[in-house]
Order: C-alpha cells, then structure tokens, then sequence
C-alpha cells in the first residue's frame, strides 16, 4: 500500500490533492493534516469516497514541538516507510504574529514547520524508495517566490520591518530554495524533491486579509478553483514519467525555471544550516545522506 502525507489536507487545495492521488493510486492510503477536527472528519470522508483508506492527524504548524509529536506519530504509522510527502500547509498574515517559538508565524509556518517535518520523516521517505519507484517530496511554493531579488537570512526569523505579501513572497522563495538543496543533498538515493506553484487559486490562504480576501472574491471567475490549483502537485505526486525528476520547479504540470535566487545554491545552503538552528536539529541526527554539504 503506497502511504502519502498531505499536510494542510482538510481543506482547499490540499483537500482536492488528496483526493485526486486518490484516484491516480487506488491502493493509497492518504493521511492528511489540519487544525479543526470537524473538517479534517469531512475530509476523510471525501477522500474515503474516492476508494482509498484514509485518516487525520491534528497538528499546530505554528509550534515546533507540535511539528515534532506529528513527525513523531507519522514515523509509527509509516513502517515500512512513507512513499509521499506532501507540504502543502501554508498561510499567510496581514498583521505581524508570533509563533509558539517567538518567530514571525508565517516563516514559521511556512517554512521552518515543513523543513524540521520533512527532515524528520525522511528516514521512513528512504526506508520507502527504491530505484524503481522513488518515493517523493513535493512542496507547494508559489509564483510569488520571484518577489524578492534575495533573501536577508537575519530578518527572516523576526523582521524589522513587517509586511504581509512581501514577507509571503520570502517564505515562498525559502520553499523552492529548500527544495532544491534538499534534492542536491539527497543526490543518488532514491527519493526525488521538487517544487511548484499551483496557480492563482480561490483558497482561504488570504483568510486573515479583510482586502486581499475581498479582492480575491471579485477576480473569483479568472482564477483558478482548488482543483485546478492542486493538478501540478497530483502530477508531481503521482506521474510515473517524473520517477527520476528532482531538483525541479513545476508550474501548471510543466517543469520552469524558477527565479535567480531560488538557483543560488550558496544561499540554499546557508539557509540549510540557519533553519537547521531554528529548529533546533543537530546535523549528526540526520539521515545520513543529509549531512552532506
């Protein structure tokens, strides 16, 4: 049975990715993540619908140590290794706040919850890929990461000077930045790595801005649904013809150039080693293909 974890998969894009890997690999079983019990409940139910086993696991991106427990109770269950991952939680504040651990929470969030999960999960990722079928990492970045023309790594953590959107666009260029390191890392093994942006999608990522969700409800019609929106990380998540594929950025199921500083490996590797701080990950408890700078 192929295991896939969609994080931020009661709702939304991640919903609708679950439920179309669902029907790409019938013998799926498909956990998804999430805050509220009830949508998480429905979420299963839907995905059940579709003819794969599926179940929840209830988790605070916004808390390290939460991101921990869930690293920590997906490993239990995945015995036998995990064959997709899928880091699709994301948000976005209009108003500066504060994670559990004293970061900016979008940062958090979006960028040091996927990292410290991906890293602690990835020896069931490698208990589960073999050269005929890699398992697979996929991180949901967006077109915003072209925003910045680089990234000040000490202001990333707590910004001097905060703005929601730009602030947004420098946890989305992070995504596709760890992505490919993290591909570089892995190198040989048999686990790939990539990145996508989905689109402009009608989702709740905006759910905190009065004006941006009001603008959003009137471009409704020219955007895309959550459906369309998750297409690019079904295909990633899924297609047997991306079975060597690492170290790409997908946009609309077709591989992209990302912007410049999303290549700039100098600054993909020190992010590596900030964010390994961050979190608090010693780069001896990682697996072993990782510690290779």
């Amino acid at each position: 049975m192929t295991k896939v974890l969609i994080t931020g998969g009661s709702s939304g894009i991640g919903l609708e990715t679950a439920r179309g890997v669902a029907r790409r690999l019938p013998d799926a079983e498909i956990w998804v993540t999430g805050r509220n019990e009830a949508r998480l409940d429905e979420a299963v139910r839907v995905i059940r619908a579709e003819g794969a086993e599926a179940r929840w696991f209830r988790v605070d991106f916004s808390s390290l140590a939460d991101v921990r427990r869930l690293a920590d109770e997906v490993s239990a269950e995945a015995r036998g290794g995990l064959d997709v991952l899928i880091n699709n939680a994301g948000l976005w504040h209009q108003n500066r706040r504060t994670s559990t651990d004293g970061f900016e929470d979008t940062f958090a969030v979006n960028h040091l919850a996927p990292f410290l999960l991906t890293l602690r999960l990835m020896p069931r990722l490698l208990e589960a890929g073999r050269p005929e079928r890699r398992a697979r990492v996929v991180t949901v970045s967006s077109r915003l990461h072209e925003r910045p023309k680089g990234l000040d790594l000490a202001d990333l953590a707590d910004p001097a000077r905060y703005e929601g959107l730009p602030v947004y666009g420098r946890t989305k260029l992070c995504n596709v930045l760890f992505a490919n390191e993290l591909a570089r890392r892995l190198g040989g093994e048999p686990v790939t790595s990539n990145s996508l942006h989905p689109g402009s999608v009608r989702t709740e990522v905006t759910r905190d801005s009065f004006l941006l969700s009001l603008g959003i409800r009137i471009a409704a019609p020219f955007l895309k649904t959550a459906a369309e929106g998750a297409a690019t990380s079904i295909r990633l998540a899924t297609d047997p013809r991306l079975e060597g594929v690492t170290g790409g950025y997908f946009s609309d199921e077709a591989q992209l150039p990302p912007s410049d500083p999303a290549r700039d490996q100098e600054l993909a590797r020190k992010l590596w080693e900030w964010s390994l701080e961050w979190v608090g990950l010693d780069p001896t408890s990682l697996a072993s293909p990782l510690r290779n700078a």
